[in-house]
């Protein structure tokens, strides 16, 4: 009987990726280069990036606005970004990306609780002081009267955004209990 275990694959390990492959790795890294131009000096300053000259190409296409030109620019960056290992720039992208997810969701949040507080007039303090008994329930309902003021004279919402502003520093001291 044939000892199926000797045989030797019918692809090499060894070989050279395809053509294909390898134009799919150009186009991944820059693709992850594009994301990179997108980013602000602050975000980038976050990211593990030690090329000083993968860091230069990255500023000059930011100020590139011809089309064809930034084009050429990204590819130079994809080919940069051959020499060096893009797991760390990705991990690191990501998550830059998933910190910025929540606090747009955490602000959504403190939106909806403003917008529901104001809604129930009067009683809607009764909503934020479920979410934080430390709140100034007077201050609450101040703002609350002052916003009702403002609608029926139609005057801007300063109220509505001071009451945003004190449930984002109730959020701060004491976060969201749940």
């Amino acid at each position: 009987m044939p000892d199926f275990d000797d045989e030797q694959p019918d692809h090499d390990p060894q070989a050279a990726p395809s053509k294909s492959a390898l134009k799919r790795e150009m186009l991944a890294l820059q693709e992850l280069g594009e994301s990179l131009v997108a980013l602000s000096d602050q975000q980038l300053a976050q990211l593990p990036v030690t090329d000083e000259r993968l860091l230069q190409a990255i500023r000059e296409t930011r100020a590139i606005r011809s089309n064809s030109a930034r084009r050429r620019h990204l590819q130079f960056i994809g080919k940069l970004m051959r020499n060096i290992d893009p797991e760390p720039l990705q991990r690191a992208l990501r998550s830059l990306h998933q910190g910025h997810k929540q606090e747009n969701e955490l602000f959504h949040r403190l939106e909806q609780m403003r917008d529901d507080t104001l809604a129930a007039g009067p009683r809607g303090v009764e909503l934020v002081i479920a979410q934080w008994p430390q709140a100034d329930r007077q201050q609450l309902r101040q703002m609350v009267l002052q916003h009702q003021r403002e609608v029926q004279r139609r005057k801007p919402p300063a109220a509505s955004r001071k009451l945003f502003r004190y449930l984002r520093e109730l959020q701060k001291l004491y976060g969201f209990g749940d």
